[in-house]
């Protein structure tokens, strides 16, 4: 399984604060718990300074990892578009907290994608309200932070096929934590966790989390579907011009 893991790579090099958390980026805190969880993987990052952002070798990523917040008008309009093809194609995207508005995300759910939120150390607890699903394998009821950014509804999302976790807050809101959807031959997973002020990603139930994600999204053999070359397709219509 070839796993890749993008972040935008902005606040840990900007704040020392949030660079003492993640010495290594978001995106190497989350190669480490998951070279832990899923032996045998590839486990590759990339950012957004890279060529390409990093992203020149999605024909052969099986699942990507998608963390964003800063420069979500930053990253090409044609690599978004190169993601949402390979998803629909086959590849698992697992999208991480505020890249909710990144613009893979926004392109595959066809909303705006916004919500409320409020940064106050509320603490959340992360309620498996499908507990038979393969992403709630293992995991405590609930999932406890004790400090946290609040998300909040409404989320403008369309509805998930399978809705996995709930998350409540100190101030009594509640949010859709953990959705899935089908998009094309593709599963596409937002888990809401993963604030950068706070070490959310070196607690071990937000990485169990993670790593059940991405062997839920990894497909035995994506599909190889050519997208863009539809002879029946209107002119235009891949560019979302049809």
């Amino acid at each position: 399984m070839n796993i890749k893991i993008w972040n935008e790579f902005i606040h840990e090099r900007k704040n020392d604060a949030i660079a003492e958390i993640y010495p290594l980026g978001i995106h190497g805190a989350i190669a480490e718990g998951l070279n832990a969880r899923l032996p045998g993987a590839a486990i590759t990052t990339a950012t957004l300074q890279e060529p390409e952002h990093g992203l020149a070798d999605l024909e052969s990523t099986d699942v990507l990892l998608w963390w964003g917040h800063l420069a979500h008008d930053k990253v090409d309009d044609e690599i978004a578009a190169r993601v949402q093809a390979r998803v629909l194609a086959g590849m698992g995207l697992i999208v991480l907290h505020s890249a909710h508005l990144s613009k893979p995300f926004v392109r595959l759910m066809g909303t705006s994608c916004n919500l409320r939120w409020r940064e106050a150390d509320d603490r959340e607890l992360i309620w498996t309200v499908n507990p038979a699903h393969p992403i709630a394998e293992g995991l405590p009821q609930p999932i406890v932070l004790d400090e946290h950014e609040m998300y909040g509804e409404f989320f403008d999302i369309p509805q998930p096929d399978e809705l996995v976790f709930i998350s409540s807050f100190t101030g009594g809101e509640v949010f859709r934590s953990g959705c899935c959807f089908q998009r094309g031959q593709g599963r596409v997973f937002y888990f809401s966790a993963g604030h950068e002020t706070y070490p959310v990603y070196h607690q071990a139930p937000i990485l169990d989390v993670i790593g059940n994600a991405v062997r839920w999204a990894a497909r035995a053999t994506p599909a190889q579907l050519d997208l863009t070359h539809s002879p029946n397709a209107p002119k235009g219509w891949y560019e979302g011009k049809g």
